[in-house]
């Protein structure tokens, strides 16, 4: 949506049960706080519905034995989410550091966020934390300035909330995301 669109993307989880009639998504909407004391959105709506015109892009899918007790982990991470109560577009918290909040609680999930997913690496108040896959290590100040290394992201180097970076689907840069492989073909690889 305008400028921002340039530089970053929006995440989100969705999931959906077994016997579920529709999907659940899961995602933090800044503007949301201009009426309410909390920016977590827990809804049904279309997994895949395009946001502000932006084309969907899938991170991670998993399907079978063993996704109902991931989406409960899902669910109990959304739930435990610190900054559901604040929101900053730049260096975060916001969406992207949502979304790497339940990758970094879930790392089954293997989701492996784009270097256009700006606040991915904000981690608060601390400067070591697993990488925004729940894999590896990142080291990060205030989201701003960091490195995160795992055999999911890969090398990511964050200069002011902007990412380069390189692991087995591809280069990572700022503004033009992912040249290499599309995601979705390296994760299904594993």
């Amino acid at each position: 949506m305008g400028v921002k669109g340039l530089f970053g993307v929006h995440t989100w989880v969705a999931v959906k049960r077994t016997d579920a009639p529709s999907w659940t998504v899961y995602e933090i909407i800044g503007w949301r706080l201009r009426w309410s004391d909390s920016a977590l959105v827990i809804r049904s709506r279309q997994p895949d519905a395009p946001w502000f015109g932006a084309e969907v892009e899938l991170y991670a899918d998993k399907r079978g034995p063993g996704v109902e007790d991931l989406i409960k982990r899902i669910d109990k991470a959304a739930h435990d989410y610190p900054y559901a109560n604040t929101y900053t577009l730049w260096p975060g918290p916001n969406s992207n550091t949502f979304t790497a909040w339940i990758a970094r609680a879930v790392p089954e999930l293997q989701v492996d966020l784009p270097a256009t997913a700006i606040g991915k690496d904000y981690i608060g108040g601390n400067f070591v934390s697993s990488a925004p896959s729940g894999s590896g290590f990142q080291f990060s100040v205030a989201g701003i300035l960091g490195v995160a290394a795992g055999p999911v992201d890969g090398f990511e180097l964050n200069l002011l909330g902007l990412n380069f970076g390189a692991n087995g689907s591809g280069l990572k840069l700022p503004f033009v995301g992912r040249v290499g492989l599309p995601h979705f073909i390296d994760s299904a690889k594993r």
